[in-house]
């Protein structure tokens, strides 16, 4: 694959190579992110050993490897001290290390061991790849880990930003991207599948009789997770709109029983996200879970439920793209903060913090007794709030207008420095009717065109 936006982290390994001493290097993420194809982008044209660790008999099969670039490995014992002692000098890339700690957990010792006396002095280039982001940063990153201190460099692989797919789809529009963000998020693997046009892709992909569609979660899942039925379970019930840990608890019919610790596991390998309102005590009881990757939400939303009729290939993507709208919206709003974040050196208002914000309205007044706004930046040194509403569709005049006024009276709700602070009031749309128009009465409006 293209390393679109990797080059820095490219030029930061291909730095430590070409140095003159021993380093370590540690890059890690969750799977799919890219890091073999990183690491194995920086040794192009070198010599190199590169493992890839499974669940047993990982001394005997390093050896193997070993030795067919050194090949005196072979006569000596299936011992790590042993093997590395012919492999001074060298770039050695040990993929999936966990695998190791998981066989042995005093492996990790062992490494520390040969670093500080065997390969001390030596020009070594080791890097450890890892694809449970919650071992290796316990069992390697950890001030408590026994290789704390050694490493020289560390790299945590993220997804690719929206703006970043562009790269990939040239031709696309802005709608189209955010259709194959809203599948894919910002996972290489993934977008590296996908052939533009996105949906004609789709149909094909879904029809195949071994497409990955079928078994890809259970392929990420398996790794981290003993339990994955009931993990599935809870992905299942945050994928269709219950966020509140009452909620998940009773969908999946858990009444009494404690999740959290489930849902903590799935916040440590990142699959999900626990949030609060912006302006709200982190402790809040108000905070809701939603899934954290794009593609992960997208398979329970609409692969899952229809598993067995893809299994048939009489599943279609017609019918995905029926409904594909309402679940673009939280979608957009992850696409409209990176926006943001983005534009901000040109925003009336600056963007220390940012969030969504949700409460509960006096009982006075009439209708619903919650209020929920998309996007609201915070500045506490200015003493200045921006309220942003995100929709995806396209606005006439007056339905933006009418939608800046209730977005005004929600944020009468929100209960941070009430009469101190400036605020502003903004809006995101597909397209809206009469932008400049808003914008000269002080909104701040973006549509697609401005992306």
């Amino acid at each position: 694959m293209n390393f679109i936006n990797r080059q820095k982290e490219l030029d930061a390994i291909k730095a430590k190579l070409n140095g003159p001493n021993l380093d370590l290097y540690v890059i890690y993420g969750r799977r799919r992110i890219g890091k073999t194809t990183l690491a194995l982008a920086s040794v192009k044209g070198k010599d190199f050993i590169y493992y890839l660790a499974t669940e047993e008999n990982n001394l005997k099969k390093l050896k193997d490897v070993a030795s067919r670039v050194e090949p005196r490995i072979k006569y000596v014992e299936a011992d790590l001290e042993a093997i590395f002692n012919f492999l001074k000098d060298k770039i050695i890339i040990i993929d999936e290390f966990p695998n190791l700690i998981k066989e042995n957990p005093k492996v990790v010792s062992e490494l520390q061991r040969i670093v500080d006396v065997l390969l001390a002095n030596t020009k070594t280039k080791l890097i450890l790849l890892g694809s449970s982001i919650s071992m290796m940063e316990s069992q390697v990153l950890s001030y408590h880990a026994p290789l704390y201190g050694r490493k020289t460099g560390q790299l945590k692989l993220r997804a690719l930003k929206f703006a970043e797919l562009t790269d990939f789809f040239p031709e696309s529009t802005t709608e189209e991207r955010i259709e194959i963000y809203g599948f894919s998020d910002g996972i290489p693997f993934y977008l590296a599948k996908i052939d533009y046009p996105f949906w004609e892709w789709l149909d094909d992909e879904l029809k195949k009789v071994d497409t990955f569609l079928k078994s890809e979660i259970d392929f990420l899942m398996k790794y981290e997770f003993r339990d994955v039925k009931t993990y599935k379970k809870i992905l299942g019930a945050i994928a269709s709109g219950h966020t509140k840990l009452g909620e998940i608890r009773a969908y999946i019919g858990a009444k009494g029983t404690d999740i959290s610790p489930y849902l903590r596991n799935l916040i440590d390998v990142e699959l999900v996200e626990r949030k609060t309102p912006l302006i709200d005590n982190v402790k809040s009881r108000r905070s809701r879970y939603y899934i954290s990757d794009n593609f992960v939400n997208f398979w329970f939303r609409f692969i899952n439920p229809n598993i067995t009729f893809i299994e048939e290939a009489i599943f279609s993507a017609t019918e995905i793209k029926a409904v594909y709208n309402r679940y673009l919206g939280h979608v957009f709003e992850r696409v409209c903060r990176e926006f943001l974040i983005r534009k901000r050196d040109s925003l009336p208002c600056r963007i220390p913090k940012i969030g969504g914000q949700w409460g509960t309205i006096p009982k006075h007044e009439k209708g619903s007794n919650q209020y929920e706004i998309d996007i609201v930046t915070l500045d506490e040194e200015s003493k200045e709030l921006g309220f942003f509403e995100c929709k995806y569709r396209t606005l006439k005049f007056k339905d933006a207008l009418d939608i800046l006024a209730e977005l005004r009276t929600k944020s009468g709700y929100v209960d941070w420095n009430t009469n101190k602070r400036k605020e502003h009031f903004g809006l995101i749309a597909k397209k809206i009717t009469g932008k400049e128009t808003l914008r000269k009465e002080g909104f701040i409006v973006f549509d697609f065109d401005d992306f």
